[in-house]
């Protein structure tokens, strides 16, 4: 008998408890640079949406004032590997012109979505347009691009838990660790 319930997780990379502490040293981080006025918080979905509901509470407890928002946007067609071009696959609900913003991401990986949705709110009059990323991938870096703040930096291993999936699986673990085997691209 297995005494592992989910054999195809690998070892924890990082727990529910130091995702709470990075989360919350980050809320810190951005209250700070944004202070008491109102901004816009996108988060891109769906990876980001168990990490953007931590932070979004974290930022209140701080007295920080966001307003949240969501796009969608992709940059893989199917699997894993990046397709070069990103899409828009659901618009935000509220008007960037004249608003501060704050993007939210899951990984900063090849750079291209966060360029691309960076670009994007500038194009359409956002100001002082900054980034927040949970993970960061350097290794996989395409596009010369760094987030304002960032979680924990990763090697270029696939991740799951906390939010992210593999094939809509695994959203839910509270924790972030990677698959056996790993996905092919």
């Amino acid at each position: 008998m297995n005494s592992n319930p989910h054999p195809d997780l690998n070892h924890i990379l990082f727990s529910a408890h130091q995702i709470e502490k990075r989360v919350n040293e980050m809320a810190d981080e951005i209250a700070h640079d944004f202070g008491e006025e109102e901004f816009l918080a996108v988060s891109i979905m769906k990876g980001s949406f168990v990490f953007v509901a931590d932070l979004i509470r974290a930022l209140f407890q701080r007295k920080a004032h966001p307003i949240l928002d969501f796009i969608t946007l992709s940059s893989y067609d199917k699997g894993t590997a990046s397709c070069g071009s990103v899409s828009v696959l659901k618009e935000l609900s509220l008007p960037i012109a004249g608003r501060r913003i704050l993007i939210i991401d899951d990984i900063l990986d090849t750079g291209l979505t966060l360029q691309t949705a960076s670009q994007l709110f500038c194009e359409r009059g956002g100001l002082n347009v900054r980034t927040c990323v949970l993970l960061d991938k350097p290794a996989r870096r395409t596009i010369p691009f760094e987030a304002n703040y960032c979680g924990f930096k990763i090697e270029n291993v696939f991740i799951i838990g906390y939010g992210l999936d593999y094939d809509h699986r695994y959203r839910h673990l509270p924790f972030l660790t990677t698959l056996t085997p790993p996905p092919s691209p």
